[in-house]
């Protein structure tokens, strides 16, 4: 199986409507891949906070649109990252695109973890509740989204659910950059999965970007890693390498905790 990775740039100075033709253009020439991927909110720009109520768009706005014929045009399976959503009620969300090669819509996802704490993301946007699995022919995908990856009871779920390959977009800061390479080894190795982890190159509102956006096999092993700049990482891999790896080494089957035990007091 081939993926892309489409590590763009997303900085101030260029409108979105640019953006996405720019963007649109680099998806039809990945034409023979499998799976493309986007990062997260590479419309706005992750931290670009005041632009996000201005630049939401329906699921059936102009950029899934584009996405949808880019998808098409090129055959390809699209993870289209992700955009500011407004949903019909009014409420922001951050939510994930998947399309199938043929430009149907196959799959939604609204971010459960908004990031943030108490401004930003976390307040300017409502969470999604659901995980989200999308069966290609080759792999079972699980869908998660940046601040995600910081919790492993999120990927335990989309394990459960059948996901082989978890596929995570995002727009990570360069500040915590080790975070996003230790993460999403620990994701793989712990789930015995593939991780494809997009990230962006940068500036989001004057928030330096990560970049170094990464593929990491079952057993922790980084198969490609992209630099800061603006890049196209491809790979190659087997998926059947997840069931191999369960088999030979089947940590999963000796899960005890199911979900985390409640929390019981001591007596003094």
């Amino acid at each position: 199986m081939r993926a892309s990775l489409l590590q763009i740039r997303v900085d101030e100075g260029e409108s979105v409507d640019s953006r996405r033709r720019r963007v649109t253009s680099l998806v039809r020439e990945q034409a023979g891949v499998d799976l493309v991927v986007l990062p997260e909110l590479w419309t706005t720009g992750a931290f670009a906070y005041e632009s996000f109520g201005a630049e939401a768009e329906s699921l059936e706005g102009p950029t899934s649109d584009a996405m949808a014929k880019a998808a098409s045009d090129a055959g390809v399976w699209l993870h289209a990252g992700s955009i500011p959503e407004r949903a019909p009620d009014g409420t922001l969300y951050n939510t994930s695109l998947v399309f199938t090669p043929g430009g149907e819509l196959a799959a939604t996802y609204r971010k459960i973890h908004r990031f943030g704490f108490d401004k930003g993301e976390a307040v300017l946007m409502g969470a999604g509740s659901e995980l989200v699995t999308v069966r290609l022919p080759e792999t079972t995908v699980g869908v998660a989204t940046c601040y995600d990856l910081r919790f492993p009871e999120l990927f335990r779920g989309l394990v459960d659910a059948g996901a082989e390959t978890l596929v995570i977009p995002a727009g990570w800061p360069e500040r915590r950059r080790s975070h996003w390479t230790l993460l999403a080894q620990a994701r793989a190795v712990e789930n015995q999965a593939f991780v494809l982890a997009c990230g962006t190159a940068g500036t989001h509102a004057g928030v330096p970007q990560a970049g170094h956006s990464i593929v990491v096999d079952p057993w922790g092993e980084v198969l490609a890693e992209a630099g800061t700049d603006e890049e196209i990482l491809t790979v190659e891999f087997d998926p059947v390498k997840v069931a191999v790896t369960r088999e030979q080494f089947p940590a999963l089957k000796d899960r005890v905790l199911g979900s985390a035990p409640t929390a019981r007091r001591q007596a003094p």
